[in-house]
């Protein structure tokens, strides 16, 4: 019997983009001879995610998995080529798996699930492609908001921290903080964590323009920083006006939400990912 190396497995591979197994099979039915088992892959059909290679991924889900005690969450985007594709179940329920994995095994890259793009490729005969992928972790006490729009196609992760174990009413801040992220897209979680560069920028923007509208020179750092502030209001998360109540910020909410749960709370982190954005 011919040898069977993993040189040839990966050059078949290459060219196919047929699954690790599928090529290991078409070298043995073809004693391995690369240019026959080329020819084997794409009589049985599966060799049709090369084909599909430099095809457009503009369809897709955004799929998620959060942990059952809130401590950690998961979301993956994964893409195909049209949204009748993305909505067949197959599909679906490939995209939850590969957020379950992720969730479970925490992989460094999304090259591991490649074989199984592949087969779900020669499947639909559409391009899949697993794109990018968040893990988010309390490393004490807390819990991870998760959110995904009805579309499937927006993603959010709010980190909640807390100094004892997170209630009910804490589950429910981080989950309404991360719509919140979700509706408004802030760009920092604070107006400390904001580039110091980027703020200048903004308040030379602002120093110009009053100057060209002819105000004061005595006032012009004035409107300069009251027109900084009000921009810090609209990008920085615990800045943002509250989505259901706007008499109040997030930060507000957070006062708020720790006094009822009689624990303090912070936001450490999040993440928003749009599907191909």
């Amino acid at each position: 019997m011919a040898v069977i190396s993993a040189a040839m497995v990966k050059e078949l591979r290459d060219k196919t983009g047929a699954g690790m197994m599928d090529c290991k099979k078409a070298l043995a039915e073809c004693d391995a001879d690369v240019e026959k088992a080329l020819d084997w892959l794409r009589q049985k059909g599966l060799s049709k995610a090369a084909k599909r290679a430099d095809r457009a991924t503009s369809e897709g889900v955004i799929a998620s998995c959060p942990a059952a005690d809130g401590k950690t969450s998961t979301i993956v985007e994964v893409m195909t080529e049209t949204d009748f594709v993305a909505r067949g179940d197959k599909f679906q329920e490939f995209a939850k798996a590969v957020a379950a994995e992720i969730a479970e095994k925490a992989p460094e890259s999304v090259d591991v699930f490649q074989d199984r793009v592949n087969d779900l490729t020669a499947v639909t005969g559409e391009k899949t492609v697993v794109g990018r992928f968040f893990r988010e972790s309390v490393a004490g006490e807390g819990v991870v908001g998760t959110y995904v729009h009805a579309n499937g196609k927006l993603a959010v992760l709010v980190v909640v921290d807390t100094d004892k174990p997170a209630t009910a009413e804490v589950a429910d801040f981080a989950k309404n903080v991360a719509m919140q992220v979700a509706a408004a897209n802030p760009i920092a979680l604070s107006k400390e964590s904001l580039d110091p560069a980027l703020l200048e920028r903004e308040r030379e923007v602002y120093r110009q323009k009053a100057l060209e509208e002819g105000k004061p020179e005595k006032i012009i750092d004035k409107i300069a920083d009251g027109a900084v502030a009000k921009y810090c209001k609209e990008v920085c998360l615990m800045e943002q006006a509250y989505i259901r109540d706007d008499k109040m910020s997030i930060n507000d909410l957070l006062k708020a939400t720790a006094k009822a749960a009689g624990m303090n709370i912070s936001v450490s982190k999040f993440v928003r990912i749009q599907l191909g954005a």
